[in-house]
């Protein structure tokens, strides 16, 4: 089951950032390095065309550093992109951000010409903390939930780059359906619009395969189960997750599963990788084009029914005798007389 959540603030929030973009030099891109693909939003992307970013890879304490090194190499094939691999808990290197920008836009450092950089992110990856950071000084709103910031600010960070901050967005419909999974499992979706039991068996299902030896120590389980559900009562039952007569209150162990995972208490965790993200999307392009020819095949059976139904209604009516015309009734049978 897919899982959207686009409040009305989102829609006008990429309403704003498209009309103002043409005034950017740059964009910063912040990302959760634990989901890099399905926290980055594909409107962004279109709206950016060929100006240069630097996708910042926020949250790595929480993720698996090979992943988010190989995330980092996958992403800068693409043209103009830069990463950066950072924490909200790591303010030094944060600050190394404005010198990357003067870097990537080496004309504007030879003329001394301020920088338009705007910051961009889905929600709850952070995006505030950095800003914070970059200023120096508390300037956006911070919370561990999505949907704090809410309007455009701009921020001059005092080094030739001004910043334009923007609310965190998501986009209307969301194709992936792992993405969705992904964005609400790390706390991008609010927990009102997901199932807790859901998402729950999701990340089971994905951490029993990718990193059986860590769930299985962190929940000290005598051994790896098989099946997300088993490891879910087995997690309960070791947790004191239960409910009256001993069974497991599997909605408790879903909190608990989907809290730890987003604290960092699971250990370092990555959600998707690059391989696997290739994998997905070449299956949704081959789901599309066969979505596409199932339809185009559906039109050309009904207009071939209606041309079909056309000819048989016309020959069927060819078939017919002429009706009887007015009067004919009565010169077949006149009238007795009285």
């Amino acid at each position: 089951m897919a899982i959207q959540w686009y409040p009305g603030h989102m829609h006008k929030a990429q309403k704003a950032i498209r009309e103002v973009l043409p005034q950017v030099d740059l964009l910063i891109e912040v990302l959760d390095a634990r989901i890099p693909y399905s926290s980055e939003n594909p409107a962004i992307a279109e709206l950016r065309g060929d100006k240069p970013c630097i996708k910042v890879l926020s949250k790595t304490d929480l993720a698996d550093p090979q992943v988010t090194a190989a995330w980092q190499e996958y992403l800068e094939q693409e043209r103009g992109v830069k990463t950066f691999a950072t924490t909200t808990e790591q303010p030094g290197r944060i600050k190394l951000l404005v010198d990357l920008c003067r870097k990537m836009l080496p004309e504007k450092e030879a003329g001394a010409k301020n920088i338009n950089a705007m910051i961009v992110g889905i929600p709850n990856v952070g995006k505030s903390t950095i800003i914070n950071t970059l200023a120096g000084r508390v300037v956006a709103k911070t919370g561990n939930e999505p949907a704090v910031t809410k309007d455009q600010q701009r921020i001059n960070l005092g080094s030739g780059v001004v910043l334009l901050d923007t609310p965190g967005i998501l986009w209307p419909k969301i194709e992936n359906p792992n993405s969705s999974y992904r964005l609400a499992a790390t706390g991008a979706i609010k927990n009102t619009a997901m199932e807790y039991e859901d998402v729950s068996f999701f990340v089971a299902e994905y951490l029993i395969k990718a990193y059986p030896e860590l769930i299985q120590a962190h929940f000290q389980l005598e051994y790896l189960p098989s099946t997300e559900l088993e490891f879910l009562e087995m997690a309960g039952a070791r947790r004191g997750a239960l409910r009256a007569g001993g069974k497991v209150n599997l909605h408790k162990i879903c909190e608990v599963l989907i809290n730890e995972l987003r604290s960092g208490k699971l250990g370092l965790i990555s959600l998707e990788t690059p391989a696997m993200v290739e994998l997905e999307k070449r299956a949704i392009a081959e789901a599309k084009v066969k979505k596409e020819a199932e339809s185009a095949e559906r039109k050309k059976r009904f207009k071939e029914g209606s041309r079909n139904s056309d000819r048989a209604d016309r020959k069927e009516q060819k078939n017919q005798p002429p009706a009887p015309s007015k009067g004919t009734g009565s010169r077949n049978h006149p009238r007795k007389k009285k």
